[in-house]
């Protein structure tokens, strides 16, 4: 008869272990921990890629296209090992947001804290975009509400496994604000030709 607590198993420890996140994986899928804001992260996040796409000189496609490519895949990585060790965890305010506005959509919801994904999003809704403000500030909106409504296909991407859908999601929702803001830029510049 084993006399050992159930908590001091080695068989529980071991699965224990599998279950937690390292310091960098953490760092990444959170956006430097912003993810772990109780409220609204996605947006956090999202102001996170514009805060490091207004570095200068980050605008360059010559640096922003594989920062997007290496946010794209550091991101599948980070965000499929979050998702094994926490689960599809919402805060509160995500809960409510889903259900409002992606009713009937899959159960297994992007977590919370990873926002990698809105910073790589944002990322390509700014790309070759004029890095001016009125054009930041469209893309931003632009994004978030195409982040949150999810037009096809992103809802169907989403369902994807392993961080793919978690990622892919926010592709095509800054594929989609990419498009906006450039039109918008361009109608503007039309319209009031000292916009740039």
């Amino acid at each position: 008869m084993n006399s050992t607590p159930p908590s001091e198993r080695p068989a529980d420890k071991i699965s224990n272990t599998k279950a937690e996140l390292t310091f960098l994986t953490k760092a990444v899928a959170s956006g430097v921990f912003i993810g772990y804001v109780p409220w609204a992260s996605g947006t956090f996040g999202t102001l996170v890629g514009i805060m490091i796409y207004l570095i200068p000189g980050i605008e360059s496609p010559t640096i922003l296209l594989p920062l997007i490519m290496g946010g794209f895949w550091a991101g599948v990585i980070t965000s499929a090992r979050v998702v094994r060790a926490v689960g599809n965890q919402l805060t509160p305010s995500a809960e409510q947001i889903k259900a409002r506005l992606q009713p009937g959509s899959h159960h297994a919801p992007d977590p919370s804290i990873v926002v990698i994904d809105e910073i790589v999003g944002m990322w390509i809704a700014l790309l070759f975009v004029p890095k001016v403000l009125p054009a930041v500030i469209i893309a931003f909106l632009s994004f978030r509400i195409l982040d949150i409504v999810k037009p096809a296909p992103a809802r169907q991407v989403e369902r994807l496994p392993n961080g793919w859908g978690i990622m892919l999601d926010d592709v095509v929702a800054g594929i989609y604000a990419n498009i906006v803001t450039q039109l918008s830029v361009y109608v503007l510049t039309a319209m009031f030709p000292h916009f740039l």
